[in-house]
């Protein structure tokens, strides 16, 4: 396999408190397995945007040394969880099996389903159920329909950016002001369409609404067709733990009538799924 050394500025950015390091403080444990550590910091090296990475860049966001990166490599493939070309690496589908378990398994998801498959049933459209992770949504129920709403096939386990989806805005909404201005201040904030908000004053202008009314309607932020309506799922002292959406395209369903059919619908659906949760 192919290890040859790149210059610095072609090399991902190192993650602060490198994972290297966090295995180092741990090593004194008996019990403590750091060869399996380290084969989860090379598949957490991965990202949306650095999808294939070489040896060189993998040690140089991990800080593990590139022997050890290379057989935490060689075990991945052997196993079907990633691939190489030869220069460069990448994670295999079969990687996913590795979260799938918990988020098909967790009392949220197993609670959801079967009032997101109803919604779904009732509302022909897709319905959805995501909470924050970082600076995207991660989808852990979906009840979908066989419309076709955007150019990416979405399942558990998606993830979408946060600033431009519904669900994502109701979750950010969530946040308190802290948590929101260090969210914006890190956030990569691009314009997908026209319709996009992409800077900080007007998300901070929507999400204030968003805290006063309870609910959001994105209208082609993400990608020109897609509409949809999102509420809040809270805990019982009303901290938001997830957010509830219908996706529609923009032929199908106005926003008038997502604000008057779908919306009653979703909010009692929160409801009725905060009441099983929690009380």
């Amino acid at each position: 396999m192919s290890d040859t050394r790149l210059p610095l500025s072609t090399l991902a950015p190192p993650i602060v408190a490198s994972p290297a390091k966090r295995i180092e403080a741990l090593t004194g444990d008996p019990n403590f397995m750091s060869s399996l550590a380290r084969g989860l910091a090379v598949i957490h090296a991965f990202q949306e945007r650095k999808r294939q990475l070489t040896i060189a860049q993998i040690s140089h966001r991990t800080e593990i040394p590139r022997a050890a990166v290379r057989r935490c490599l060689h075990t991945l493939i052997k196993l079907g969880y990633a691939t190489t070309d030869g220069r460069t690496y990448s994670l295999l589908p079969k990687v996913l099996t590795l979260g799938h378990a918990y988020l098909s398994s967790t009392p949220l998801a197993v609670t959801a389903q079967p009032i997101l498959d109803r919604l779904s049933e009732q509302l022909h459209e897709a319905c959805s159920m995501a909470t924050l992770e970082g600076d995207e949504i991660l989808y852990i129920a979906r009840s979908a329909t066989p419309q076709r709403l955007i150019s990416v096939d979405l399942s558990v386990g998606s993830r979408l950016p946060a600033y431009c989806t519904s669900m994502g805005r109701i979750l950010l909404a969530g946040l308190d002001d802290q948590a929101l201005e260090d969210y914006l201040s890190d956030a990569e904030l691009q314009v997908k369409t026209s319709r996009t908000l992409h800077t900080p004053e007007a998300l901070r202008a929507s999400i204030e609404t968003i805290r006063q009314q309870g609910w959001v309607i994105i209208d082609q932020e993400l990608e020109m067709g897609l509409r949809s309506v999102a509420v809040p799922l809270k805990d019982s002292a009303g901290q938001v733990l997830a957010a509830l959406n219908v996706g529609t395209h923009v032929g199908r369903v106005s926003q008038r009538e997502l604000e008057t059919r779908f919306l009653p619908v979703l909010l009692e659906a929160s409801k009725e799924l905060s009441t099983r949760l929690f009380h």
